[in-house]
C-alpha cells in the first residue's frame, strides 16, 4: 500500500513501501528511503549544482536497469533543474526532497559530472579513477593506489581517496576551478602515462580490456565535459548495498575492502571520523600543480 510522506514540507508518495530493493538483505524501499534521509546532507553537499545522471532499478539492485539523465515530465514542482548546452534538462540535486522523489524511484546511483553548472568547462578536481582488470583483486588497486599517493606526496601534492563503491579507488586532487578540461586533460595524461611507464607491471591505460592483462586500467578520459563520476556517499547497486565512502589513506595503507562501507553503516562511520571529502569544498585547498604544466611544455 503506498504511502506519503512529508520531506521539508513536501508531500511524496512512496509507492510500493515493502518492495525488496536487496532482496538478499531484505532491505525494502521504505528502508532505503530512512538511510537516504540520513546519507542526505553528506550526498547533497556534493550532488548540488552539478548534471545529474541516475541508474534506476525498479525491481531491485541485481535486476534491469536504466539511466536517467533528462527531467522526466512527471518530476514534481520542488525539483530543480540545469540546462546542458543542448538545451536538455537534468535534474539539479540540491535539496532532500528531490532525493527522497528519486530513491521511491528506485534511482540506487547518483553520478554527477566533474564541473559544476555555473563553471561548465572547469572541473573542480583531477580524478584518477582506478578500475581492476578482469583477474585482478582489489588488494592490487590498493598497491597502485599507494604507489601513486607516495609520488603525489614527494611533489607536495595533497591528494584524497575514496571507494569507488563497487571494484575501484578514486584518487581526488583539488584544482580550485583553475584549469579548463584540455588542460586538465592534459595534466592527468602526463601523470597517467608517467604512473603506466614507472609501474609498467601493474597499470595500463590500455583502452580495450582485451590488451589490458592483468594490469590495473588507469583511466584518464573520463574525466571530460558531460561525463560523470559516482558521487560521494552515493549508494550503489552491488551485493551489499556499498557506498562510495571517502577513506584516510592510512586505512588504505592498512587494507579495506569496498564491501566494508554499506548504506547501513555508512552514517556511523560519517558519524565517528566526519566527511573527510570536505576540504574539496573549499577552493583554497586546491593543489599547486603549475610544475606539471611546465613539464609537459
Amino acid at each position: 500500500m503506498d504511502k506519503i510522506i512529508l520531506i521539508d514540507n513536501n508531500k511524496i508518495k512512496l509507492s510500493n513501501p515493502s518492495k525488496l530493493l536487496w532482496d538478499n538483505l531484505s532491505i525494502t524501499k521504505e528502508e532505503y528511503i530512512k538511510y537516504l534521509v540520513l546519507l542526505s546532507p553528506y550526498i547533497l553537499k556534493y550532488a548540488k549544482n552539478r548534471y545529474l545522471t541516475t541508474i534506476r532499478y525498479p525491481d531491485g539492485y541485481n535486476k534491469k536497469f536504466f539511466y536517467q539523465k533528462k527531467v522526466p515530465s512527471y518530476a514534481p514542482d520542488f525539483v530543480d533543474t540545469c540546462q546542458w548546452k543542448d538545451g536538455s534538462k537534468y535534474i539539479n540535486l540540491n535539496n532532500k526532497s528531490t532525493l527522497i522523489w528519486l530513491g521511491n524511484l528506485a534511482s540506487l546511483e547518483f553520478h554527477t559530472t566533474f564541473n559544476t553548472i555555473n563553471k561548465p568547462n572547469s572541473p573542480t578536481n583531477l580524478v584518477f579513477d582506478l578500475d581492476p582488470s578482469e583477474g585482478q583483486v582489489f588488494e592490487q588497486v590498493i598497491e597502485v593506489a599507494l604507489k601513486i599517493n607516495e609520488t603525489l606526496k614527494k611533489l607536495n601534492i595533497t591528494s584524497y581517496v575514496k571507494t569507488s563503491g563497487a571494484t575501484g579507488l578514486q584518487i581526488y586532487i583539488p584544482l580550485g576551478n583553475r584549469y579548463d578540461y584540455d588542460t586538465a586533460r592534459k595534466i592527468s595524461k602526463f601523470f597517467a602515462e608517467y604512473f603506466a611507464s614507472k609501474y609498467s607491471n601493474l597499470i595500463t591505460i590500455e583502452r580495450l580490456k582485451e590488451k589490458r592483462g592483468k594490469k590495473l586500467y588507469f583511466d584518464y578520459l573520463q574525466m571530460w565535459e558531460g561525463k560523470s563520476i559516482i558521487t560521494p556517499y552515493s549508494p550503489r547497486a552491488t551485493e551489499n548495498a556499498t557506498i562510495s565512502m571517502p577513506l584516510k589513506w592510512e586505512e588504505v595503507e592498512k587494507g579495506i575492502k569496498p564491501k566494508d562501507y554499506t548504506i547501513i553503516n555508512a552514517i556511523d562511520r560519517i558519524n565517528a571520523i566526519g566527511d573527510l571529502f570536505e576540504p574539496l569544498l573549499n577552493e583554497e585547498t586546491a593543489s599547486n600543480i603549475e610544475f606539471v604544466l611546465q613539464e609537459i611544455k
